[in-house]
């Protein structure tokens, strides 16, 4: 192992940084960039039942989640039906627009981060993908010292 560059914070930074620039140019204008595209992913999954429900699994702040949703809706990409289990909810569904966007965006998106891996082999990306869910997974419900958003944008934002 290069011992010059062995601390985990510096290549998560390295590795977020990476990610971020390859994918927002493959996201181009879709709203809200790449949380639009995360959101639009579960969306389409379908297993959260309410707007609260998916901003919880997403680590996004409810109001902020308001106006995501809201701005998926006007460019037609979702829409907010009563939940026929809690008729005091609303379930966001994806529309057929929305749908057929998320293949597209998932095959590019796909291809951007294969760019951003492209040093490791084929098995290695399936591996390191494999990996990485399971500790997200695994670490997704610690309690953050800080917002999610506000530790996104310092990483974006220090000096590489």
């Amino acid at each position: 192992m290069d011992r010059e560059h062995d601390d985990f914070g510096w290549g998560l930074g390295v590795l977020l940084r990476a990610y971020q620039s390859t994918v927002v140019t493959e996201l181009g204008d879709f709203p809200h960039g790449p949380r639009g595209y995360q959101t639009l992913t579960e969306v389409v999954r379908g297993e959260h039942p309410s707007q609260l429900a998916l901003a919880a699994y997403l680590g996004i702040d409810r109001t902020v989640m308001t106006y995501l949703i809201d701005d998926l809706v006007t460019a037609g990409l979702v829409e907010r039906r009563l939940n026929p289990a809690d008729r005091r909810q609303r379930k966001v569904v994806a529309t057929a627009v929305g749908r057929r966007a998320l293949k597209d965006l998932q095959k590019r998106v796909r291809a951007a981060e294969d760019t951003v891996l492209g040093t490791l082999s084929p098995a290695e990306r399936d591996a390191f993908r494999v990996l990485l869910r399971r500790v997200a997974c695994a670490v997704r419900d610690i309690e953050a010292v800080d917002d999610p958003c506000d530790a996104v944008v310092a990483a974006l934002s220090s000096p590489r």
